[in-house]
């Protein structure tokens, strides 16, 4: 495994470097923000990743273990692959990412470009308990996102309801009583449906 890199850099642009290791040139995709963490001096070092496959090894660079760790932590969720991820950071600041997976924050993770709803609800199941753990977070949300209202709005989906009634009559109801519990909020949702 190839962990770091350290050598003259050749060659720049925003998505690959190529860096001269005495003699040997490593082609290494960045994301945009490694790139923009990239000065302009000769001599540069990247944290790696080599990611093996049957047609091809591919290096990952970057400029942060902290980036990396996170691109590792990306690629382990089902459905996520290397490109995914390196497009993950490429759009978002690494802290942002974290917080939004701490957070539970899907509509943050779903803008990203080729994130789905489903993807991003499993990037975040699969990952928010690493991420507080890893990053030594505290469990927060975040202004206007709440649990509660995405489980009863589910619950109104699983059992045969219009998804934008169903946003209505919860928002109605939260409108009101903004602490329900699930439950209360279902209750109150079905009287409105």
């Amino acid at each position: 495994m190839i962990a770091q890199l350290q050598g003259r850099l050749v060659e720049k642009s925003p998505t690959e470097v190529v860096i001269d290791c005495h003699g040997v040139g490593y082609q290494v995709n960045i994301s945009l923000h490694t790139y923009s963490l990239l000065t302009d001096s000769e001599h540069i070092k990247l944290y790696t990743f080599l990611q093996v496959k049957e047609d091809a090894h591919t290096l990952f660079g970057f400029a942060e273990k902290a980036e990396r760790e996170l691109f590792k932590l990306l690629i382990s969720v089902s459905g996520v692959g290397a490109g995914t991820a390196r497009t993950m950071l490429s759009s978002l600041e690494p802290k942002n990412i974290i917080q939004a997976i701490a957070s539970g924050n899907v509509a943050i993770v779903q803008g990203i470009k080729g994130i789905g709803a489903k993807t991003a609800q499993r990037i975040i199941l699969d990952l928010k308990d690493k991420v507080l753990k890893v990053y030594d977070l505290e469990e927060v949300s975040h202004p206007g996102y709440n649990t509660n209202r995405d489980e009863a709005l589910s619950a109104l989906e699983v059992l045969g309801f219009n998804r934008k009634l169903a946003e209505k009559a919860v928002d109605k109801v939260l409108a009101a009583t903004p602490g329900a519990t699930v439950e209360a909020i279902i209750k109150q949702a079905l009287k409105n449906l």
